[in-house]
């Protein structure tokens, strides 16, 4: 991908609504262009697809955050197996550096997302944790 691919990419993220006309003004570039860049980031997968994100998806969660877990030996499988079954929790990554795993956590009230930190805390293999509350979101994927 080059500066002008990277830029198109930007203004789809943006808004993927917009328009070849409006892409080609934002971009200087024209409409046969726009479109011959976009259907090449498609083909080579680039871009994977074009999402949509409704007001019920940006809502669901009234009370959303990140922890951190340290998971004590060989068990962060097994363990990340028991996270992935938690309806609360939106995503769980493996990662490295002082955490093996980060969940990212979503409930309807602090009560309940203090019972999902609980129920984590307690899992076999757990040894240490660190939680942020999301207070607002400024970009979304």
């Amino acid at each position: 991908m080059d500066k002008t691919d990277n830029k198109l990419i930007a203004a789809l993220r943006h808004d993927a609504r917009a328009s070849l006309s409006e892409l080609s003004s934002r971009l200087g570039l024209s409409r046969a262009t726009v479109r011959a860049r976009i259907d090449k980031l498609l083909a080579r997968g680039d871009i994977l697809g074009f999402s949509v994100v409704v007001k019920a998806d940006a809502q669901r969660d009234a009370v959303r955050g990140l922890m951190m877990i340290g998971i004590e030996g060989r068990g962060t499988e097994k363990t990340m197996r028991t996270l992935q079954g938690m309806p609360e929790l939106r995503a769980v990554h493996s990662t490295n550096g002082r955490w093996d795993v980060i969940v990212e956590i979503g409930t309807d009230t602090l009560e309940e997302f203090d019972a999902v930190l609980f129920r984590i805390r307690r899992l076999d293999g757990v040894v240490a944790s660190e939680t942020s509350l999301l207070l607002s979101t400024r970009k979304s994927a």
